[in-house]
């Protein structure tokens, strides 16, 4: 049973990988909208991008963490590098961080939505609860007290305001998700607008990146004593999903072992349960 579930992983892994054309310039001059930019894997995006000779607008809470970030992607080589804090728990955000983007750049040609929120423990997926909190109320600090989730309104907020100027210049969207976020409300929304762009047959990407914890000391505490997985590595990751997006490809997944957790999901629910509790220690979940 083993060698076959190896052989099965390594077939996935090859195939994952084998149709691989991504071409970094490709990226040069690319018009690039990059949200939650101040650290972990999204700090990790901005300076990929900006090796890569590409336009940038950074986005995130804490203006001096920007700054920062700003500063290093000039010395990378970034042509154009803008930055405005925004907290994309007020309504206006969204508008405000597009709009101010399509000034600095003439355009976007890709959308990298990767900030995240709040949600309170005890607060299960799924339920009316979970998702009137995803798409009204503020984040709330990471603590142990909560689990990492994204905030959805905002996603939606954004992409609807992005969405004309990457239908111009036939660009793409770029999602996001840690392995901790509700991946079901970004699946449910981006996979019906996906269908929806196909049926009106306009040229917008749309990728689904999935990830292990970001690489930040307060994920990782959030979480300590919930689960076994490590922190994806920030440098790996942002570049798994930089390629993903580049490529037009329809999901990024790192570690690539969440890809099987994927497809199992429809198909063999009892394996799919059993993968999962390897990475979580759900007798430490269900007591806290």
């Amino acid at each position: 049973m083993k060698v076959l579930l190896l052989t099965g992983l390594g077939a996935l892994f090859f195939a994952y990988y084998w149709d691989d054309n991504f071409d970094p310039a490709s990226l040069q001059g690319a018009r690039v909208l990059l949200t939650g930019a101040s650290a972990g894997v999204g700090e990790e995006l901005a300076y990929h991008y900006a090796r890569l000779g590409s336009h940038l607008v950074l986005t995130a809470h804490t203006e001096a963490l920007l700054q920062k970030v700003v500063g290093n992607c000039r010395k990378l080589g970034a042509p154009k590098v803008f930055y405005i804090a925004a907290d994309m728990a007020s309504p206006e955000a969204p508008e405000s961080v597009v709009q101010f983007a399509l000034d600095k750049l003439g355009g976007l040609d890709y959308l990298v939505l990767n900030h995240i929120g709040g949600v309170p423990a005890g607060t299960r997926a799924r339920t009316p609860q979970a998702t009137r909190w995803l798409m009204q109320a503020p984040p709330l600090p990471v603590t142990r007290e909560c689990h990492l989730q994204v905030n959805f309104l905002s996603y939606v907020q954004l992409t609807s305001r992005a969405l004309p100027s990457l239908t111009d210049s036939k660009g793409s969207l770029v999602v996001v998700s840690s392995l901790l976020a509700a991946k079901f409300a970004l699946d449910s929304f981006f996979g019906s607008l996906r269908r929806e762009l196909d049926v009106q047959d306009v040229n917008v990407a749309i990728t689904m990146c999935v990830l292990g914890l970001r690489d930040r000391a307060s994920a990782a505490e959030a979480v300590r004593g919930v689960t076994r997985v490590k922190a994806a590595p920030g440098p790996k990751a942002a570049l798994a999903v930089i390629r993903g997006g580049a490529t037009r490809a329809a999901g990024v997944f790192y570690p690539w072992r969440f890809h099987l957790l994927c497809l199992l999901r429809r198909w063999l629910p009892r394996p799919r349960a059993w993968f999962i509790r390897q990475d979580l220690n759900v007798t430490a979940a269900a007591a806290a």
